[in-house]
């Protein structure tokens, strides 16, 4: 089975502006194992709902940048020198070019802010 294959990453954008995003109500009806939501985009950008447990595979984004902001449960993001750990309420960003991979051990809710442009399976 492919990468793509793998995971649910809805790209279509769900919320117009001026619309409430009901974030837990989203968490709590999400029942795969990776789903990943386009909920707005704000100016050329999108922000995302991750649900996830298990891992992602390693991937980089040549032309954006890619930022991680946990909401519940615990994200690790490996990259090829570091593993970093972020709990609740912590963000990072991934500078565009930087090989990387995401693992949830368990069920973790991440909101996501990424250009319009980027490919989220990877360049």
């Amino acid at each position: 089975m492919s990468n793509n294959n793998k995971y649910s990453i809805d790209l279509e954008v769900k919320f117009k502006p001026l619309e409430i995003i009901d974030i837990p109500k989203l968490i709590e009806q999400s029942t795969k194992k990776w789903q990943n939501l386009s909920l707005c985009t704000v100016n050329n950008s999108v922000i995302r709902l991750a649900v996830i447990e298990g891992e992602f595979h390693w991937h980089k984004h040549d032309k954006e940048d890619e930022f991680f902001f946990v909401i519940e449960g615990l994200l690790l993001i490996d990259l090829e020198e570091k593993i970093i750990k972020l709990e609740p309420k912590q963000g990072f960003t991934v500078p565009k070019g930087i090989m990387h991979k995401t693992r949830a051990p368990t069920r973790t809710s991440v909101l996501i802010l990424e250009d319009y442009t980027v490919k989220p399976t990877g360049d």
